[in-house]
């Protein structure tokens, strides 16, 4: 079935992505590669509001103006996500390496039947964690954006189809009945932590140097229907299809300290997840993958 016409649309032609697909199989890699590399250029030349968002962003992770190449680098990284994304669509193995960081009580998690609400950022391959839930016999919703011409999400939806479903974000009205009846199902929820365009609640954090907001209804959500936040990003290496994740601590609301306590200990979770976060972007800088503005700056003391 085909989108409808006034969804959004990634950025490049409508059949971007399957050429993109097409091309990986069907030519030879010594090909491939430079032929990829020479469209990201293009892609920079012709994308000048994800390019002055790409420098934007650099100018603040490296603590310097970036060079053109650097733009590149980003650029591209992103490219190699994305081909990783349809690699695993079309039935790829990809497989994960835990860290021991967290990695025990993570994969306790997973192994009990609780359902949970799993968050990410829009960093590396973190993409790929939500769906590859599904293979751990997790029964997974994943909220995304829907948009015209988006191969990735409709080669993934096929393959995990029979453990991950997917909440459209397009419509806050709908999508608030649509959650409460996931939850109540008993689904595990996955959903990006980082954009503000959909989120109904949002706090600030300190992140890259600034207090910064970020969507804080996750954690809302947790204390609605007392299920446990975890956060997972994953740096993938390419040469092996490997990601190695990065979990953080659990998050569980207590019953014994009231809604505000629980808030505020919820606010001391995800502060401590950004500040692990931010370790991870200034070590992979070409790894963060929203060609936005950074997350709007809130002053410390502001005015009344």
């Amino acid at each position: 079935m085909s989108a409808p016409a006034d969804l959004p649309h990634n950025p490049g032609p409508s059949w971007g992505y399957d050429f993109l697909s097409w091309a990986e199989r069907s030519w030879p890699r010594w090909l491939f590669r430079p032929v990829l590399m020479a469209g990201t250029w293009v892609g920079l030349a012709f994308m000048p509001v994800q390019r002055a968002h790409s420098r934007a962003y650099l100018a603040v992770v490296l603590g310097r103006p970036p060079r053109l190449v650097e733009l590149w680098r980003h650029f591209f990284a992103f490219t190699d996500s994305l081909m990783m994304l349809l690699r695993a669509g079309r039935g790829v193995p990809v497989s994960c390496v835990l860290e021991p960081e967290n990695g025990a009580a993570f994969e306790a998690l997973l192994a009990s039947d609780r359902p949970a609400i799993f968050g990410t950022f829009h960093f590396g391959s973190s993409d790929l964690l939500g769906y590859l839930l599904g293979e751990r016999g997790r029964q997974v919703s994943i909220l995304r954006q829907r948009v015209g011409n988006s191969a990735d999400t409709r080669l993934l939806g096929a393959r995990f189809g029979r453990q991950v479903s997917f909440l459209w974000i397009n419509d806050p009205g709908r999508l608030l009945f649509d959650l409460k009846a996931a939850l109540e199902a008993g689904d595990s929820l996955a959903l990006k932590c980082d954009r503000l365009e959909f989120s109904a609640r949002s706090e600030p954090f300190q992140f890259l140097g600034a207090r910064r907001l970020f969507p804080f209804t996750i954690y809302h959500l947790a204390l609605l229907f007392d299920r446990p936040v975890v956060f997972c990003t994953a740096v993938p290496d390419a040469t092996t299809e490997t990601l190695r994740v990065v979990a953080s601590p659990i998050f569980n609301p207590s019953a014994e300290l009231d809604r505000e306590a629980n808030t505020q200990a919820a606010r001391q979770h995800f502060q401590a997840v950004l500040t692990r976060l931010e370790d991870s972007v200034r070590q992979h800088p070409f790894l963060w993958f929203n060609f936005l503005p950074l997350n709007q700056e809130v002053p410390a003391h502001p005015a009344a």
